[in-house]
């Protein structure tokens, strides 16, 4: 875990909304319906499950589909949805989810996000008396693309928070990724 990248993820998806993930894979997208909602929001699942359902939300139709039911928009980052069943994501039931970015949430009926963190073992972003952030990278994989030959990164970062536009909420949820390798900066001959 780079402590360093888990805080920066998590301060760019409160203040952006997240970054958009980057899927140059060729492979088939999964099915949208197949996707199990639980195991992609406990960062249990691919890059292109979650595009497949990021695919669906843009859609309100496609969203429906799935039995979702768009929500109003509270928060300005978030495309929020009510479930027409129950999912239970770390032992808390709730029918609301949420997108952002490269994010997908549950939204819990939980007041603080901290016992939550504490259970979850991930390091602390922001913790305030109004603003509580929590983050780990689950996964980091290098992988190659046939396609283009490019070294690509995978990654998964499970995140817990609170937002003012949901009080007495919880947000979990995992940002999935799909990178360029970043290239190690040249070092200067010594000498010079």
């Amino acid at each position: 875990m780079r402590p360093a990248r888990s805080a920066l993820a998590l301060l760019l998806l409160a203040a952006a909304g997240g970054a958009h993930a980057q899927a140059s894979e060729q492979a088939a997208e999964p099915d949208p319906a197949k996707v199990d909602l639980a195991r992609l929001i406990a960062c249990q699942g691919q890059p292109e499950e979650f595009m497949a359902l990021a695919v669906a939300q843009q859609d309100p139709l496609k969203a429906v589909a799935l039995g979702w039911r768009p929500l109003p928009q509270a928060n300005m980052f978030l495309s929020e949805y009510e479930l027409a069943a129950p999912l239970t994501v770390f032992g808390h039931p709730t029918r609301r989810i949420a997108f952002a970015g490269s994010s997908v949430m549950a939204v819990l009926d939980l007041p603080d996000p901290r016992p939550l963190a504490r259970q979850l073992e991930l390091e602390t972003a922001v913790d305030t008396p109004d603003k509580a952030m929590f983050g780990k990278e689950l996964v980091s994989e290098e992988v190659h693309d046939p396609a283009t030959g490019a070294t690509l990164v995978r990654s998964a970062v499970l995140n817990v928070s609170n937002v003012t536009s949901h009080p007495g909420k919880t947000l979990v949820g995992c940002t999935y990724s799909i990178d360029p390798l970043e290239e190690a900066p040249a070092e200067a001959p010594a000498g010079g």
